[in-house]
């Protein structure tokens, strides 16, 4: 009997899942593993108090670690947690890029294969000093070239690393079926009484790359109608201020984070308009969750969003743009477009598709030593022809190839 293959799940903060992207795909993924191979994953003790962990969870393996998983402790985070997984693990799947700086090292010394995702373009984000951005743009240059197979959530993402590193990128995004519809009963009411008329509705980390300060101030315009933002304001200045200046208005509603899926989906699928305003990275999961959910879709219009979203939904690049949207637009209309997300959200963003293309790569994984180079087509085209067409991100001089740091 041929013994099976280990994956380690490196770069999440653990499972069970509680409010994260790449968490709720690690337990996708041990959710549906097939049986082809066994799973352990790394998870944060910072996260996990001792009375909470278990030694495995849904068949696979749980490591805990004493430290954050994101932020700048990631770094740590994910170099202990490769430099345990070459022990014992076959592959080894790294969410994010964060330990890439180690991959050298294991394609030289070991014979583990490398499987890892990039998480979008990070280095382009706000949030990070100088230094991070410079780190993580040399990270994902790490990553990219010396895994052995990388994944990227958006055709887009695929598009850039192309361009940039000359490699073909494999598209895997996000599945979105674990949301469900939930029923306004009378006690939700009383606990949120804006759930008693139409209001409009955003959930996302309180940061400037998700363009929340354009949203609030078109909503404070907006008086007729309601808005639900729920996020984490209090963790950092940006946040503070924000709930400062617009905490006040009527029509405005801005909750703490919410932990609890039942409770955010009854916020979410009963929202007459989601509101997306991510301008960074690939494939955002609460995106394809909304549009799981029949939701009609108000999103930040660049190219990732654009895509995930096959082009159909509606888009904003000014406060002045939302406001004439909602004005204008009808609720028969929004339903409609609601209802064709749906569709879109059936055919691609499923964890059943998700988990299948996993495993096909962890299977292909195994029996590769080196990855294929291409010269992408789109490198000889002109960049105004680029511009006119919305894809003026594939340019070179779009900071492709540019050092954040410099």
């Amino acid at each position: 009997m041929i013994a099976k293959k280990n994956v380690a799940i490196i770069g999440t903060v653990g499972v069970p899942a509680c409010y994260g992207g790449f968490e709720t795909l690690a337990e996708q993924l041990i959710s549906n593993n097939d049986g082809s191979h066994t799973m352990t994953v790394y998870c944060s003790g910072k996260k996990y108090p001792k009375a909470k962990r278990m030694d495995t969870y849904k068949g696979a393996k749980l490591k805990y670690l004493p430290l954050e998983a994101n932020g700048v402790q990631s770094i740590l985070y994910d170099t202990f947690s490769i430099i345990h997984a070459l022990f014992f693990s076959d592959v080894l799947l790294v969410l994010g890029v964060s330990g890439a700086y180690l991959f050298p090292f294991i394609r030289l010394l070991t014979n583990k294969k490398i499987i890892v995702s990039i998480d979008g373009i990070e280095w382009k984000r706000d949030k990070w000093s100088r230094l991070a951005k410079w780190y993580l743009w040399w990270a994902e240059k790490m990553a990219v070239r010396y895994s052995h197979l990388d994944i990227s959530d958006n055709e887009s993402i695929q598009d850039y690393t192309a361009i940039r590193y000359g490699t073909l990128s494999n598209i895997i995004e996000y599945g979105a079926d674990h949301a469900s519809k939930v029923k306004i009963a009378r006690s939700d009411i009383k606990t949120y009484p804006f759930l008693a008329k139409p209001y409009a509705f955003k959930v996302c980390r309180i940061e400037p790359e998700n363009n929340i300060h354009i949203v609030l101030d078109a909503f404070s315009h907006l008086s007729k109608y309601t808005l639900v933002m729920v996020g984490n304001w209090n963790n950092s200045d940006y946040g503070i201020e924000l709930r400062r200046r617009f905490g006040n208005y009527k029509n405005i509603n801005l909750l703490n984070p919410i932990y609890d899926q039942i409770q955010l989906d009854l916020l979410r699928s009963n929202c007459f308009l989601y509101l997306h305003g991510h301008s960074a990275g690939g494939t955002n999961p609460s995106l394809v969750e909304a549009m799981y959910l029949s939701l009609p879709i108000l999103s930040f219009g660049v190219s990732y969003n654009r895509t995930t979203t096959d082009h159909k939904a509606f888009y904003f690049e000014t406060g002045e743009d939302i406001q004439q949207i909602i004005k204008t637009t009808k609720l028969a209309d929004f339903k409609k477009q609601g209802r064709l997300m749906k569709t879109i959200a059936d055919n691609r963003y499923t964890w059943k598709i998700v988990c299948a293309k996993y495993t096909f790569l962890v299977k292909k994984a195994l029996e590769i030593d080196t990855k294929k180079s291409i010269e992408p087509s789109v490198k000889s085209i002109n960049k105004n022809i680029l511009r006119n067409i919305e894809l003026n991100h594939l340019t070179q001089q779009n900071l492709l190839f540019q050092n954040p740091a410099l």
